[in-house]
């Protein structure tokens, strides 16, 4: 909400400014610059990053007008299916847990947490770290090294495309540079003429130049920027994953991995011990084909 408000002021100001000059050159130019501008922009973007990364980039605006996607419910809910995996593993070891890790679409601990189960690194992560710890019980573990590649790779996947953002923030002034260059060029060619014909090229020409850094200062830069915080925020899932697996590795108790694993979570994401007992409590009693939060 946050970001919308911030949106409509920028263009309130801005496009409220440009109205205020008058000019119906201004005008009539503006959805030739915009046009100009944006293909060419839409065009930089595609050459300089693959399809999948241009794709998450253009998501990423919406991403960060949105906010990031994981609640605190969410986060209730991870630690309360980790919890049920470590404790049945921890009891009746790898077999306990074998058909959830090797088919999570048809576990009640994945299934009955749709957003959890639509995040393909999350699930991934989770099912490859347990099949790692039942390779080699007892013996060294290589799940440390696993889950810091693991959270860095993601890491560095995701924000690549705000990268892409942030270059293409970079090359829209310069984009607007070459609009007003052509717009010189057309003033130019009819320099012959009259000032009431030449004053409105020149300012159409302008305009270009005008576009190009609102567009790069005013909108694609902060989107970038929040866009990259939202990421950030995002990545604090996956650590919460791995810090989980960690304890459950170094022989912690479940309730106490999960406690450890709350603990570093931020305040407006971290659910209290009454909720997570709560939902302990609620899965516990449950039948194991109604295991997990179905809201």
């Amino acid at each position: 909400m946050t970001q919308i408000i911030g949106l409509l002021t920028v263009f309130i100001v801005v496009v409220g400014a440009l109205a205020f000059s008058g000019s119906p050159a201004i005008a009539e130019a503006l959805p030739v610059e915009l046009g100009l501008i944006g293909g060419a922009a839409a065009g930089t973007l595609l050459i300089g990053n693959s399809p999948k990364i241009a794709g998450a980039a253009v998501k990423g605006i919406g991403q960060a007008m949105r906010g990031p996607k994981w609640t605190r419910q969410d986060y209730s809910d991870l630690l309360t299916g980790m919890h049920d995996l470590m404790r049945r593993a921890r009891r009746g070891g790898f077999v306990a847990i074998e058909a959830d890790i090797e088919e999570p679409l048809a576990s009640p601990v994945f299934a009955n947490r749709p957003k959890l189960t639509a995040d393909e690194p999350a699930v991934s992560m989770i099912t490859s770290s347990f099949r790692l710890l039942s390779l080699n019980p007892g013996g060294p573990s290589p799940i440390q090294a696993h889950l810091r590649d693991s959270i860095s790779t993601v890491a560095e996947n995701r924000h690549r495309a705000v990268a892409a953002l942030n270059t293409l923030a970079d090359t829209l002034p310069a984009l607007g540079i070459v609009a007003a260059v052509l717009g010189i060029i057309k003033t130019m060619s009819a320099i012959d003429q009259s000032p009431d014909v030449i004053g409105p090229m020149i300012a159409a020409a302008l305009l270009g130049t005008f576009l190009g850094v609102f567009l790069a200062y005013g909108l694609v830069g902060p989107i970038a920027a929040r866009f990259g915080q939202v990421v950030d925020e995002e990545m604090q899932y996956m650590e919460t994953i791995g810090t989980l697996i960690s304890a459950h590795d170094s022989g912690m108790a479940p309730l106490t991995a999960l406690e450890m694993a709350r603990a570093r979570l931020p305040v407006h994401l971290r659910p209290s011990l009454e909720e997570i007992d709560a939902s302990i409590s609620t899965v516990e009693s449950l039948p194991r084909q109604k295991i997990g939060h179905t809201a």
